[in-house]
């Protein structure tokens, strides 16, 4: 488990989900997607923002939170909130870790935040009085930061 992993929790807009396999494709990261997922496969819109990236993009869906947990045996998870008050950029991230994000329209449910699984609440600082980031947008950010952390291994 030497690579990042990024989780949707049950995303519901397939634009976000096709920039993140598009994330996932270009760093190498793997992909976990919980259900339900509020789009199939054949959504258009994922479709376009994937682009030709499914093919070179790993990914896997759980049918539920602790399927996913469980296919991730002893990796830290962040769990990414705007409840949280530690700044993801102060997380040492190490390979295998696992960056957690909720739903579009509601974020992490509490009990998946307070999960015994999640290592640590954190969230990407933003302006005052915003309510939150786009999925998609939130996730690459996170993702890039681990990663170079990690040195961007791979990279060229």
């Amino acid at each position: 488990m030497s690579r990042l992993h990024l989780v949707f929790d049950n995303p519901v807009i397939p634009n976000n989900t096709g920039n993140a396999i598009r994330t996932a494709a270009v760093t190498g990261a793997k992909l976990h997607l919980i259900e339900p997922l509020g789009f199939n496969f054949e959504d258009k819109h994922l479709k376009r923002a994937g682009l030709d990236y499914h093919d070179l993009a790993d990914m896997d869906i759980h049918a539920n939170f602790d399927a996913c947990m469980d296919a991730l045996p002893g990796a830290r998870v962040f769990a990414f909130t705007t409840q949280a008050t530690r700044w993801f950029t102060d997380v040492d991230y190490q390979p295998g870790d696992v960056l957690l994000f909720g739903t579009e329209p509601t974020g992490l449910p509490e009990e998946h935040r307070n999960h015994p699984r999640v290592t640590d609440q954190v969230r990407i600082p933003m302006l005052p009085a915003r309510r939150s980031m786009n999925l998609s947008n939130s996730a690459a950010i996170a993702v890039y930061e681990a990663w170079r952390q990690l040195g961007f291994n791979g990279a060229v």
